[in-house]
């Protein structure tokens, strides 16, 4: 019998009548609020001087932008956070922002450290070096340079005018002769004493002085020895310190913008057009230009400069060393707060401006006009992307352009050193950020077993993700597989797939064609026959770029596993035998075998081996069974 009752549970309340609900669990405070959807992803995250005025606001129907009622229609839940203060507020929305990637909030989604050049301070000669990370070593910081390059080319021309050493610790330790820098001139050799330590410190005080914005008086010392030497008819020494100037000419020239009124500051501008932005970002430190670098953080149609601008600031200096002053081409609403968020995070006053006029006004023009050029490059990249995509899914009736291609090689010698390697493509091109690599751990595994290989890195990468997202919500699961073999190689992933009950992600394999060559690539799919592309289809030259990227990265992952391996001594496994005490030993008897045989009263006469340690290497090579 019937009652026509039903017992199905209620549908979730969602929308305006979800938000008015948590009206009365609120007060004045200020603090943060997350909106969720149904499955609990967060959709947005906000701060608020007033929690309850800022959620009424959204409990109204009327008065909000497409993209903020569709962000109403979807909210399901919230959650709150309160705070003392808004500063403390922004700064965890920030935050939570980076953790959760909402996708109604502005994104940036490249976070990258940049590079610092180094003079450490832990040797009587100091070395000169790249830097990248947290600031524990004891030394003089100089950054943040925009990229490699622009460290690397300000390194090198830094060595041809101060001769500072650059190896480290133990190849100087360990010199007997000059080496080709030397010859070359650009190392003065203390290694083997050919400068004096007073001599050298007042190169590294040059070097710093420069670094720090004040070169002046370096080229007008630099002139004078050169026409003492020329005096002196000492024409070798005249020549070499006349190169040193002209070194520093060079770093002075390549360096493009050098501000006479600006000291420190980094320079932001944003550009939007069409549903993008690019922002820009100069750094000017001790009045030098040390390079510039764009970013795309993820927007929406209607969100407003103040609105993106706001968001990659808090986003952009979440982990990164702040300047005395930030250049802004967009004013923000909340300049006071942030520059008080700003001035907390850094433990000094930071100043954020945005210029009318003068100088600093034609830093934030040249940096609007960099950012509008790369977004323009940048659109045509990937008008071109999508064309590809969409001749990817028709010659393999895919249905719909992947949105997420995962391209998966194996790498190996004779079975040794074996690594698995995954890169990652889609409508903005390679997602370097999102490649991985395996370390094959099968110990069953028969050298040059490509199969078995591919087998454990399928099944370590989706076994994974299964447990991660098992419904298959987050933007990590790919729509396409692209695997380096032929029939046999896709048969056996598609095996593996189907474990998973994951047939639905569609399998190619790249195989060359019979003479091998790049062009005649045969392609495979589960249960069809292998066919060919045009030898000049751009469809083509697609996948072999993929093939090739993933070739390229699983061969420079084997290499470094490789060197690893080579470098790799008994030693390593000894409890307390670090780096520095590792290379003590092998510097006092030559070799791990000699550690191995040597006598406990040998192995304590090591620098840096206590009692209690000799006697634990002793062991570790004589009483294992």
């Amino acid at each position: 019998m019937t009652t026509g009752k039903d017992d199905s549970p209620p549908a979730p309340v969602t929308g305006h009548a979800c938000i008015q609900a948590y009206l009365a669990t609120l007060d004045n405070s200020p603090g943060v609020y997350r909106m969720l959807d149904a499955q609990a992803r967060v959709l947005y995250v906000g701060k608020a001087r007033n929690l309850r005025a800022r959620v009424s606001s959204y409990a109204r129907p009327t008065g909000h932008s497409p993209r903020i009622q569709r962000m109403i229609a979807a909210t399901a839940s919230m959650m709150f956070l309160t705070t003392n203060t808004e500063t403390e507020a922004l700064l965890l929305e920030q935050n939570l922002i980076k953790q959760l990637k909402p996708r109604y909030n502005v994104l940036l989604r490249d976070d990258k450290s940049f590079p610092n050049i180094l003079i450490a301070k832990d040797h009587p000669f100091p070395q000169i070096r790249k830097h990248r990370g947290a600031r524990r070593d004891k030394g003089a910081y100089f950054g943040p340079f925009a990229s490699a390059a622009a460290v690397n080319r300000t390194l090198n021309q830094l060595q041809k005018v101060f001769l500072l050493r650059n190896c480290p610790d133990s190849t100087f330790e360990g010199r007997t002769r000059p080496c080709l820098l030397y010859q070359i001139r650009r190392c003065s050799a203390p290694c083997v004493g050919l400068i004096s330590e007073r001599d050298y410190a007042n190169s590294v005080r040059d070097a710093e002085r420069f670094l720090s914005g004040r070169s002046t008086g370096i080229q007008e010392e630099l002139a004078r020895q050169m026409q003492e030497a020329s005096a002196a008819l000492e024409f070798e020494r005249a020549a070499a310190l006349r190169d040193r100037i002209r070194a520093l000419t060079e770093v002075q020239g390549s360096q493009s913008i050098n501000p006479r009124t600006v000291d420190e500051a980094d320079v932001i501008a944003l550009h939007m057009e069409g549903g993008q932005a690019c922002v820009q970002v100069f750094f000017i430190r001790a009045h030098q230009n040390w390079g510039n670098q764009d970013f795309y953080p993820r927007i929406s149609d209607d969100m407003s400069p103040a609105e993106v601008m706001e968001g990659f600031l808090g986003q952009f200096y979440d982990n990164k060393e702040l300047p005395r002053q930030i250049i802004l081409s967009d004013a923000i609403e909340n300049a006071d707060l942030m520059s008080a968020a700003l001035t907390r995070k850094a433990g000094r006053k930071v100043d954020l401006v945005v210029p009318m006029r003068g100088e600093k006004a034609e830093l934030v023009a040249g940096a609007l006009r960099n950012a509008r050029e790369s977004l323009a490059r940048r659109m045509a990249e990937h008008a071109t992307q999508a064309r590809l995509l969409r001749g990817l899914a028709e010659a393999f009736d895919l249905g719909t352009p992947p949105k997420r291609i995962e391209v998966y090689d194996n790498s190996h010698i004779q079975g040794t050193n074996a690594v698995g390697a995954m890169i990652v493509a889609g409508p903005e091109g390679f997602r370097k950020s999102s490649y991985r690599k395996f370390n094959i751990k099968g110990d069953d595994l028969a050298p040059g077993d490509d199969f078995a290989m591919m087998k454990e890195v399928l099944t370590r990468r989706f076994a994974r993700l299964l447990k991660e997202d098992p419904d298959r919500h987050g933007d990590q699961w790919p729509d396409l597989l692209l695997i380096d073999g032929g029939a046999g190689q896709v048969s056996a992933v598609a095996g593996i797939m189907e474990g998973f009950g994951l047939s639905d992600i569609p399998v190619i394999g790249v195989a060359k064609g019979i003479d091998r060559n790049a062009g005649k690539e045969e392609f495979h799919r589960p249960g069809r026959p292998p066919f060919a592309l045009r030898h000049n289809d751009p469809v083509l030259y697609f996948i072999q770029r993929l093939r090739d990227e993933a070739h390229r990265f699983a061969i420079g992952t084997h290499r470094a596993k490789r060197a690893r391996a080579v470098g790799a001594t008994p030693l390593d496994e000894i409890p307390g035998i670090g780096a520095g005490r590792k290379r003590a030993l092998l510097a006092h008897f030559g070799s791990a075998k000699a550690v191995s045989r040597a006598a406990v009263a040998d192995l304590k006469a090591v620098d840096g081996i206590s009692d209690a340690l000799a006697e634990t290497i002793h062991a570790f090579f004589h009483d294992r069974g």
